[in-house]
């Protein structure tokens, strides 16, 4: 086997999937994963810390949101710059061609209490990504964190909605809608 393999993290993130579907969590093992893969146990862990991580892509996410608000307009308001994050999401992660991926994570996630624990981990995560890019464009706390809390909640909506089977709204319209809807729920109570 070639030392060096293209794609080998994807690779091993579909092979992972796949197995946790067929298998399930508990009873797949690193080796089956890089076997599945193609590759070797040593260079699953050149990319990832163990099995648990296979699902949730590092920083990406997180770097993606910062990166959309720094680069929201000047005059955006917070609930703004981060809407523009998420449309930064739909364009660069969360495409028509992964979504079948995202309703397969999903679910898989949905079964595992451990995963769950991390994917909520994640959440929080991504929560202070968010934040801390709105405090970066001079937004202040609490609007920082507020903001990023609404947000955070806004993608969930939209994520939720976007891995519906046969759905065919486009991540950035599940997110826009979904800020309608939070905004409208606040501005109700």
């Amino acid at each position: 086997m070639a030392r060096w393999q293209p794609h080998a993290s994807e690779r091993l993130v579909v092979a992972a999937l796949d197995l946790f579907e067929e298998k399930g969590y508990e009873d797949t093992t690193v080796i089956e994963i890089a076997e599945r893969a193609g590759l070797t146990k040593s260079t699953f862990f050149r990319h990832f810390p163990d099995k648990r991580e296979v699902l949730f892509g590092g920083d990406t996410m997180a770097g993606l949101l910062a990166g959309g608000i720094a680069d929201a307009p000047a005059a955006a308001t917070p609930l703004e710059a981060v809407a523009h994050a998420l449309d930064t999401v739909g364009r660069e992660a969360f495409t028509t061609e992964r979504r079948e991926f995202g309703a397969r994570r999903r679910a898989v996630i949905a079964t595992t209490p451990e995963l769950r624990e991390r994917e909520a981990l994640k959440g929080l995560g991504l929560t202070a990504a968010m934040t801390e890019a709105l405090e970066r464009r001079g937004v202040p706390d609490p609007a920082s964190r507020v903001a990023a809390q609404l947000g955070a909640l806004v993608m969930a909506l939209a994520y939720e909605r976007w891995c519906e089977p046969g759905g065919g709204t486009e991540f950035g319209a599940a997110a826009r809608q979904a800020l309608r809807e939070v905004q409208a729920a606040t501005a109700a109570s």
